[in-house]
C-alpha cells in the first residue's frame, strides 16, 4: 500500500532544480512596500531619545514606526507577552528591533534604518550564567525540581561517588529560507499573510491581536518553508506582524524577510546551559543515585523556556531506569537573544547530561561504556509484566522499551566490540592521530507536554473527476510531512496516489492548530486525515452498496479499484456516481491523542503517548597536535514502527545525525563582553558541510510497529534523530582518552580548539 511505500518528496523535483517557491519566491503585487528593523547596538539600557529624522527624509522611505505609533498590542510573545514588537522604552539585546522602516525596497529599508540617532543610557547587562545566578535573574520564582526515590539516602550508601560539570553550547536554526512575510490588505480590513513559519494559527493569533480584529478576518497561508527546526514555531511572528501594521497603515502589500546576519542578530537560538551531576554507582557501574542541576540561559523573554527546560528534565533518564535521582532546574533571564524552540525541544541537552554520566562512570571503572550503559537500561518489553515497574523521575511507566534488543542488534552489525580492539591497538601504535569510537541510544517521549495542543484538523475534498485535495493544519518544511499524508490519504480511500495531492496549510481551511513541532506532524494530522477519510468512506460505501444491491462490509477500495461479489468499478466510476446520487463528497477530520495528562508543577503524570527509540555507532578520528578531527564511519538503527515513507524517514534520520553532531562539535556561538553576537555570518558560524558527513552511513529502520494506535501503526521522526549525533561527540571524547590517563572532561561543542584543551587534560598538562 503507498502509505508504507518509499514514494518521492512531493516537491522532489523543484527542489533540486531550484523552482520549489519559498515566502521570498511569491511574486509581489505591484506596488509592494519592504520593511526593515532599526535595531538595538545596546544589551542592556534605557533609550533616552530616538531620532529618526533622517530616516524619515530618505528618498524611498514611506513610513517610519515606534512603540508609540502602533494602534494596539505592541506584543509578539508566543507566551507570557513579554516581547514587545518594537523596544518599548527599554532595551533588552544588542539586536532587539526599536524602529521600523517602510520603504520602496528591501535594500533601501535597510540602509534608511542605519541613519538614525538612538541614545540608551547602557546598564550593566546579564549575559552569562554566573551572573544571572549572582543576580538571581530568573525566570519562575525559583527552581523546578523533580525527585524519584530517596536520591540524598542512596547517595551516603553508594560504593562509587563522581561528580563533574559538562558546559553546552546553543545552536542556531540556520534555516535554508531565512525568516519572511509578506501581507496582503483586504478591503474589509482583513489582511492575507504568507509567513515561513511552522505554526499558522500563531502568526493569526498574533496579527489580530495587533490590529484590534477578529481572527476570522485574518487568513495565514504557508506551502513550504525551506527548513524550521523550531526556529519557526514563534520567530516568525514579528514578521508577520510587522508587515500586516504596514499593509493596513499604507494600503500596500507589505513584504519583510531578515538578512542572514540581521536573522543571527534578532532570533533566538537553542538554549545554551550547564549542567552538574552527583553519581553515585556500584562496581558494575550500575546507578543507585543521581542528582543532576540543570542551568538554562533563557535570554532577555520567556517565549518557550519553560516547557523547553522541562523537556531536558523529562529526558535526563534517556534510556536509564535511575532507581533514586533528583533533577534541579534553573531557568535563568539574560541580556541575549530570547533563546527558543530546536530540533529536540530540550531533549537533546538532558541526554547529553545522562550520556556524559555513563561515559565517566565507564571511564572510572575501565569499563567498556556500551555495556554500563545496557546494566543501566530500563526493562525490556515482554509479554510477562516486570518483576516491578519501570518508572520514570516523571512518574509515567515505560511499558515500551525495546532498546535491549535494539543495542544487540546494532552492535552486531556494525562489529562494534571488535572494531574497538582494533582501534584500542591502533591507538597504542600511533602518538599523532587517535581513534575513537563510541555507542549511544534515543529514548525520546512523543507529544507536546501542554496537553491541548495534541489535536488536529483535516479537510479532505474529492471532486468530480476522481482527483482528491488534502488540507491539514501541519505545515511542510522540507521533511516530507505533505508527502506522508496524501500516502495516508491514499491508502484510507484505496485510491491511486497519482491522483492526491495537499494544498497549502491555510488558516481559513483548517482552524485553530498547533505548531508543526514536538515531531507529532504526521501523529496528529495523520489520525485527522485519516477520520476524514473514514467518513467518506462509509458514505461511497453506503452509495456502492446501495447502487448495486451489495453489502457494505463486502466492498473494497484499493489502488483505484473498487469491487465487491460481482462487481468491479474504477475510482473515477464511483466518485462521478455518487455526485450524480448527491453524496458530500467532502469530509473534515479531528483527532486528539488519548490517555496523556501532564501537570509541569507536580512533575507527574502521562506527557507521552509513546517513546520513539533508537540507537548509533560513531567512529572519529583526532589530530593530536592540532586537535582537528573527522567522523568516520557512523551506524544507526532507528524506531519508526510501521514507516509511513522508509525513504523519507531514512531522510530524516541522516539529517538528524549530521545536525545533531554539527551542535555537538562545530557549531559555536559567540557574545562579547557587551552582548555582541560575534558569529553572525556563515564566515564565522560552521555548520556541517557534505564533506564532514561520514564516509561510511549506514541507517537502517528496526522492524516493528508502534505499540500504540498511530496512524498505521509508525512513530514519530523528526526529532529524535538528532540526538544520534550525541555518539559523535562520545567518540570524540573517546579518542581524546586515549591520548593520556586522565578524564578528558571534554566540553561542548567539541570544536577543535576544545578537543586540543581536552587533549591536554587528558595527560594531566591542563593548557
Amino acid at each position: 500500500m503507498s502509505a508504507s511505500a518509499s514514494l518521492p518528496h512531493d516537491a522532489a523535483r523543484q527542489h533540486v532544480s531550484g523552482s520549489a517557491r519559498y515566502v521570498d519566491d511569491i511574486p509581489t503585487p505591484q506596488g509592494t512596500l519592504h520593511l526593515a528593523f532599526g535595531l538595538s547596538s545596546c544589551a542592556a539600557g534605557q533609550i533616552k531619545s530616538v531620532d529618526l529624522d533622517a530616516v524619515r527624509a530618505c528618498p524611498g522611505v514611506h513610513l517610519v514606526l515606534e512603540a508609540k505609533d502602533l494602534p494596539h498590542a505592541n506584543d509578539v510573545s508566543p507566551s507570557a507577552h513579554d516581547e514587545p514588537l518594537l523596544a518599548d522604552g527599554r532595551v533588552h539585546y544588542a539586536g532587539q528591533p526599536i524602529f521600523l522602516v517602510v520603504a520602496e525596497s528591501h535594500h533601501l529599508a535597510r540602509r534608511a534604518a542605519r541613519l538614525a540617532t538612538v541614545e540608551i543610557a547602557a546598564e550593566p547587562a546579564i549575559l552569562t550564567i554566573e551572573q544571572a545566578l549572582a543576580a538571581e535573574s530568573r525566570f519562575e520564582d525559583g527552581p523546578r525540581i523533580y525527585t524519584k526515590g530517596n536520591p540524598t539516602g542512596a547517595m551516603d550508601d553508594a560504593i562509587h561517588r563522581l561528580k563533574g560539570q559538562i558546559n553546552l553550547g546553543g545552536q542556531e536554526h540556520f534555516y535554508l529560507e531565512g525568516q519572511a512575510a509578506l501581507a496582503l490588505a483586504g478591503d474589509h480590513d482583513d489582511v492575507v499573510i504568507h509567513s515561513s513559519t511552522q505554526h499558522p494559527t500563531e502568526i493569526q493569533h498574533k496579527v489580530a491581536e495587533a490590529l484590534n480584529i477578529a481572527l476570522h478576518a485574518v487568513r495565514v497561508e504557508v506551502r513550504r518553508m525551506g527548513g524550521g527546526f523550531g526556529g519557526k514555531e514563534s520567530q516568525g511572528n514579528a514578521l508577520a506582524v510587522a508587515c500586516a501594521l504596514a499593509a493596513l497603515r499604507t494600503g500596500r502589500p507589505c513584504k519583510m524577510r531578515y538578512d542572514r546576519d540581521d536573522d543571527f542578530i534578532i532570533t533566538g537560538k537553542r538554549h545554551d546551559c550547564q549542567i552538574a551531576y552527583n553519581v553515585g554507582f556500584d562496581d558494575s557501574g550500575r546507578i543507585q543515585a543521581l542528582e543532576f542541576t540543570h542551568y538554562f540561559r533563557c535570554g532577555w523573554a520567556l517565549d518557550l523556556s519553560l516547557p523547553v527546560a522541562d523537556r531536558a528534565m523529562l529526558h535526563a533518564d534517556n534510556a536509564y531506569d535511575l532507581p533514586h535521582v533528583k533533577i534541579t532546574s534553573h531557568r535563568l533571564k539574560t541580556n541575549t537573544q530570547s533563546a527558543t524552540a530546536f530540533r529536540g525541544f530540550g531533549g537533546p541537552q538532558g541526554m547529553v547530561g545522562i550520556e556524559r554520566v555513563m561515559d565517566h562512570i565507564a571511564h572510572s571503572l575501565s569499563c567498556d561504556p556500551a555495556a554500563v550503559r545496557r546494566r543501566n537500561y530500563y526493562p525490556e518489553m515482554t509479554s510477562k509484566p516486570a518483576a516491578r515497574p519501570a518508572i520514570t523521575p516523571y512518574q509515567m511507566e515505560v511499558t515500551d522499551f525495546i532498546l535491549g534488543e535494539m543495542t544487540g542488534s546494532l552492535l552486531q552489525r556494525c562489529d562494534y566490540h571488535a572494531r574497538k580492539a582494533e582501534i584500542a591497538h591502533w591507538n597504542a601504535g600511533n602518538a599523532l592521530l587517535k581513534r575513537g569510537i563510541a555507542f549511544s541510544p534515543v529514548k525520546f517521549g512523543i507529544s507536546f507536554t501542554l496537553t491541548h495542543l495534541n489535536q488536529a484538523g483535516a479537510l479532505v475534498q474529492i471532486y468530480t473527476d476522481g482527483s482528491v485535495l488534502i488540507n491539514h493544519g501541519g505545515t511542510e518544511m522540507g521533511q516530507g510531512l505533505f508527502q506522508k499524508l496524501t500516502q495516508v490519504a491514499g491508502r484510507s480511500l484505496g485510491a491511486q496516489q497519482a491522483v492526491i495531492r495537499a494544498s497549502a496549510t491555510d488558516t481559513s481551511k483548517v482552524p485553530n492548530t498547533s505548531a508543526t513541532a514536538a515531531s507529532s506532524g504526521a501523529d496528529l494530522n495523520g489520525m485527522a486525515v485519516q477520520a476524514a477519510c473514514a467518513t467518506l468512506i462509509g458514505r461511497l460505501k453506503d452509495h456502492v452498496a446501495q447502487q448495486y444491491a451489495v453489502k457494505p462490509d463486502e466492498i473494497t477500495f484499493a489502488e483505484g479499484q473498487i469491487t465487491a461479489p460481482g462487481l468491479s468499478l474504477t475510482w473515477q466510476e464511483v466518485i462521478a456516481s455518487a455526485y450524480e446520487a448527491r453524496i458530500s463528497l467532502s469530509a473534515t477530520g479531528f483527532y486528539k491523542t488519548p490517555e496523556i495528562a501532564w501537570d509541569r508543577i507536580k512533575g507527574a503524570g502521562r506527557p507521552f503517548l509513546y517513546f520513539a527509540y533508537g540507537a548509533a555507532v560513531t567512529e572519529v578520528v583526532i589530530d593530536t597536535l592540532t586537535g582537528e578531527n573527522r567522523i568516520l564511519r557512523c551506524d544507526i538503527l532507528h524506531d519508526c514502527g510501521e514507516s509511513l515513507n522508509p525513504a523519507l524517514d531514512i531522510g530524516q534520520i541522516e539529517g538528524g545525525f549530521v545536525q545533531g553532531a554539527g551542535w555537538l562539535t562545530t557549531e559555536e556561538l559567540v557574545w562579547d563582553a557587551a552582548g555582541h553576537l560575534k558569529t553572525h555570518a556563515p564566515a564565522t558560524y560552521k555548520i556541517p558541510a557534505c564533506s564532514d558527513r561520514p564516509d561510511v552511513f549506514n541507517v537502517d529502520l528496526w522492524p516493528g510497529q508502534n505499540t500504540q494506535k498511530t496512524v498505521y501503526r509508525s512513530k514519530a521522526v523528526g526529532e529524535p534523530p538528532f540526538m544520534h549525533g550525541i555518539s559523535a561527540f562520545l567518540a570524540l571524547s573517546n579518542a581524546v582518552a586515549a591520548c593520556g590517563p586522565q578524564y578528558p572532561d571534554l566540553q561542548a561543542p567539541a570544536t577543535s580548539e576544545e578537543v586540543f584543551s581536552a587533549i591536554a587534560r587528558a595527560r594531566g598538562s591542563a593548557l
